[in-house]
C-alpha cells in the first residue's frame, strides 16, 4: 500500500492554507533549534488528507529525512488499538465489561488494596469489590506505574523490578503474574490513575483469543484495515524507515536514546506500549474511529460500540484532574477531559487548556506522537516525531491550538 498522500486542498474543506503554513514554521523552528529531530504532522477533514507535511530528519547522524513512509514508535497510542482488540471480544461475546479480571486472569482473584505504611511494612486489606474489565480500559483498577515515584505502591512496584513495567526478561504472562501480586493503589472504580492496565488487558485478550497479542491484532486489526506497517516489530525490509528515538536533555536539547527492542520479535508483547506503526497506519487506524467502526468496507466494530469507547466513563461526568487526584494528574492540561475506553474524551470545551471540539477523542505517546478525531469538525489529526522529554511540554498544547486556528468553516 501507498504512503499516505495529500488527497484535498485545505480550503475544499473549510481549512486555511495560511494557518497550516504557521503550523509547519512553528514545528520546523523547533527542528531548526535542535529541539525535535523531525516530524510529520497530517490533517484530514471527512476523511481525506488536506495537509501532509514531513519535515526534518529520522535520524540525524546519518542524514535520512523524515517521509511519508517513516515508521514510529507510537508507544502509549497502541493503547486505544488494545481497546478496539477487546471490544471485538467484547462484541463476540467471549469477554464482558463487567467481567471480574479474575475470570480470565485467576492470579488477580485475591487482588487486596493499600492501607498504610511504606517498604515492607506496607499494610493492605481485602479488596471490597473486583476489579473488572472496564476497570482496566478506563485506568481505574488501582494500578499504577513505577516511575511516579508518588506513592508506596509505585516504589512497591519499582522493587518487584517494574521500574520499566516489566521485569527483566519476563514475557506478558510473567509480568501480569507479577502486577496481581502486588498491592492496589485504590479500591477499583474509585480514581483514575494512568497505569499498567492495558498491559493486563492485553493478556485477557491472549488468553480469550487464544492467540499471541502479536497475532490477534495482526490478523483481526491491521490486515482487515490495510495498516501494512503496524505491528511490535520492523523486519529487514522495513528497518531503515524506523526513526532513531531521541530523549530530551537537560539543555533542551535532544541526544539518541535507548527504545523498544523492534528488531526481531519481543519477548514482551506489550498492549500498552509496545507498537511501531506509519502514518498510514495511524490515519487509518483514526479513520475506523471516525466513522464509527468501518473503514472502506470493512466494518470491526458496531457504531454503538464505538460510541462506547469514546465517551466519558469517569462516574459523575467528572474530568480526570478530578477523579485523577494523584500527582502526576493533578495538572491544568487534565481539566475538562474525560476518559473513554483506552481514549481521552473532551467533555467540557470551555475548561480545557488548548482549543477542542466538543467529544474529540485520541491519545498521545510519550516520545511525542499523537492522534485526536474531532467529531464536531469531522477533523482528523496526527503528529509524529521521536523525543523523550524530560518533563511536559508544549507541543501537543501548540499543534492544537495552531489546528484550532486553521478551520475556518465548520
Amino acid at each position: 500500500m501507498a504512503p499516505l498522500r495529500q488527497e484535498v486542498e485545505p480550503g475544499e474543506v473549510g481549512l486555511d492554507a495560511k494557518a497550516l503554513d504557521r503550523l509547519d514554521r512553528h514545528f520546523a523552528h523547533l527542528v531548526d533549534e535542535g529541539r525535535l529531530p523531525g516530524f510529520l504532522v497530517a490533517v484530514a477533514r471527512g476523511g481525506r488528507v488536506a495537509h501532509l507535511t514531513a519535515h526534518g530528519h529520522r535520524d540525524l547522524a546519518a542524514g535520512l529525512p523524515v517521509e511519508a513512509d517513516t515508521l514510529w514508535r507510537i508507544y502509549s497510542m497502541t493503547k486505544p488499538v488494545t481497546s478496539v482488540a477487546a471490544l471485538l471480544l467484547v462484541e463476540e461475546g467471549g469477554l464482558g465489561l463487567d467481567d471480574p479480571v479474575s475470570r480470565h486472569l485467576p492470579a488477580f482473584a485475591d487482588a487486596r488494596v493499600y492501607v498504610d505504611g511504606s517498604g515492607d511494612g506496607i499494610r493492605t486489606r481485602p479488596v471490597e469489590r473486583p476489579i473488572l474489565i472496564r476497570h482496566l480500559m478506563t485506568h481505574t483498577a488501582g494500578l499504577t506505574f513505577g516511575f511516579y515515584h508518588a506513592h508506596p505502591v509505585d516504589a512497591a512496584y519499582r522493587a518487584a523490578g517494574l521500574e520499566s513495567s516489566v521485569p527483566p526478561g519476563a514475557d506478558l504472562a510473567e509480568t501480569i503474574e507479577v502486577y496481581a501480586s502486588l498491592p492496589l493503589q485504590f479500591e477499583p472504580g474509585t480514581e483514575w490513575n494512568y497505569s499498567v492496565a492495558s498491559n493486563v488487558l492485553g493478556r485477557v485478550i491472549e488468553v480469550v483469543s487464544g492467540q499471541p497479542l502479536d497475532v490477534f491484532f495482526a490478523e483481526r486489526i491491521f490486515r482487515p484495515l490495510g495498516m501494512p506497517d503496524a505491528g511490535f516489530e520492523v523486519d529487514a525490509d522495513q528497518a531503515g524507515r524506523l526513526a532513531e528515538l531521541y530523549g530530551e536533555t537537560e539543555d533542551g536539547r535532544i541526544a539518541p536514546t535507548p527504545g523498544l527492542p523492534l528488531h526481531g520479535r519481543p519477548r514482551f508483547l506489550s498492549g500498552s506500549g509496545g507498537m511501531v506503526a506509519s502514518a498510514l497506519d495511524v490515519h487509518r487506524f483514526a479513520e475506523l474511529l471516525r466513522r464509527r467502526g468501518e473503514l472502506d468496507g470493512v466494518r470491526l466494530l458496531a457504531p454503538g460500540t464505538v460510541d462506547l469507547m469514546t465517551a466519558n466513563h469517569l462516574p459523575g461526568g467528572a474530568d480526570l484532574r478530578a477523579f485523577g487526584s494523584r500527582p502526576a494528574h493533578d495538572e491544568p492540561g487534565n481539566e475538562g477531559v474525560g476518559f473513554g475506553l483506552g481514549v481521552s474524551v473532551v467533555i467540557d470545551p470551555d475548561r480545557t487548556k488548548a482549543p477542542s471540539g466538543p467529544g474529540t477523542y485520541g491519545w498521545t505517546g510519550v516520545a511525542t506522537t499523537a492522534f485526536w478525531v474531532d467529531p464536531s469538525r469531522d477533523l482528523t489529526v496526527q503528529f509524529m516525531t521521536q523525543v523523550r522529554p524530560r518533563s511536559s511540554h508544549t507541543v501537543f498544547g501548540d499543534l492544537k491550538r495552531l489546528v484550532h486556528e486553521a478551520v475556518v468553516r465548520d
